[in-house]
């Protein structure tokens, strides 16, 4: 009898840990209300009937925002966004993860507004053990006001990817093995806001929000979250799985194709790079931009 009780307790403990992988990962309900609750100012928060849009709105009197009900430690996020249209100049539109720690580990889409008739500036950031100052922005290559276009963020232990419409815009790669911070161990919650940035946002502050052009809306629509949810274990997510795919060898860089869209937007789209930045960094820039992005 002990016999068979030790040949039964491995295969139990290998099918306990396969099934905790399995639920581990969640692909999004698509409905907010479901997925995500209302952190600030819920009267400014606007949701259709079935769940699948949601908008901001900023006034003089407040921003807005929302937050995802789980924390997540690697895989895939996507939101479809429209941004707010016209002269939008000092609004920004938020979408990024954050780990909510005094050495908080970010991920961060920013959308600045403009004066009508400039193009949206996407700028990026991410922060790791508590610090940032690695921003990079583009100009968008579409008017992202017109209609919802895809932002996305791939994380993994290999590399986070931020996108537009499935374009690779900024690759930040894991070299913790030479020194350099990585987000890989905190867990991170989705937050989306919108919100008066108009002290820096818009031209470093010069243009203010001109409030006489309000309500300024933001819409949200076609979310997925296909992401590792944290139980307390990050080996679940870190593990090769079916569910896990951003694990899995063919995501630990760029593909050949995504490496020309990726050089496309640096060099016609691009706007600032951290990496370039003599002055700022007073010629010693941080070791990461001497180092491959793929």
């Amino acid at each position: 009898m002990s016999s068979i009780f030790k040949f039964i307790v491995p295969i139990v403990l290998i099918l306990a840990n396969l099934l905790q992988i399995s639920f581990s990962s969640v692909v999004s309900t698509g409905d907010f209300n479901q997925d995500f609750f209302v952190t600030w100012a819920p009267s400014h928060v606007n949701t259709s009937a079935d769940g699948r849009t949601r908008s901001l709105k900023l006034d003089q009197e407040s921003g807005s925002g929302f937050a995802s009900n789980h924390m997540f430690l690697f895989g895939q996020i996507d939101m479809q966004i429209k941004l707010v249209p016209g002269h939008s100049a000092g609004t920004v539109v938020a979408f990024y993860l954050t780990s909510d720690q005094p050495n908080r580990d970010e991920i961060d889409l920013e959308f600045l507004g403009n004066v009508s008739g400039q193009p949206y500036i996407l700028q990026t950031n991410v922060f790791a053990d508590g610090f940032d100052d690695r921003e990079e922005r583009i100009y968008l290559w579409f008017d992202p006001t017109k209609d919802f276009h895809t932002y996305s963020v791939l994380w993994n232990l290999h590399q986070i990817v931020f996108m537009a419409d499935w374009i690779p815009i900024r690759v930040y790669r894991n070299h913790a093995d030479k020194g350099v911070a990585y987000p890989r161990r905190q867990p991170m919650g989705i937050k989306i806001s919108l919100w008066n940035g108009d002290n820096w946002a818009t031209r470093g502050g010069k243009d203010k929000v001109d409030w006489s052009k309000g309500p300024f809306i933001a819409s949200f629509r076609n979310y997925k979250i296909d992401a590792c949810v944290w139980n307390g274990n990050p080996r679940f997510c870190r593990a090769e799985s079916s569910t896990n795919w951003w694990n899995k060898q063919r995501y630990n860089t760029l593909t050949s194709t995504q490496r020309r869209w990726f050089k496309w937007v640096r060099l016609h789209h691009m706007i600032y790079d951290y990496c370039q930045d003599y002055k700022r960094f007073q010629n010693n820039l941080p070791k990461e931009c001497l180092l491959p992005k793929y």
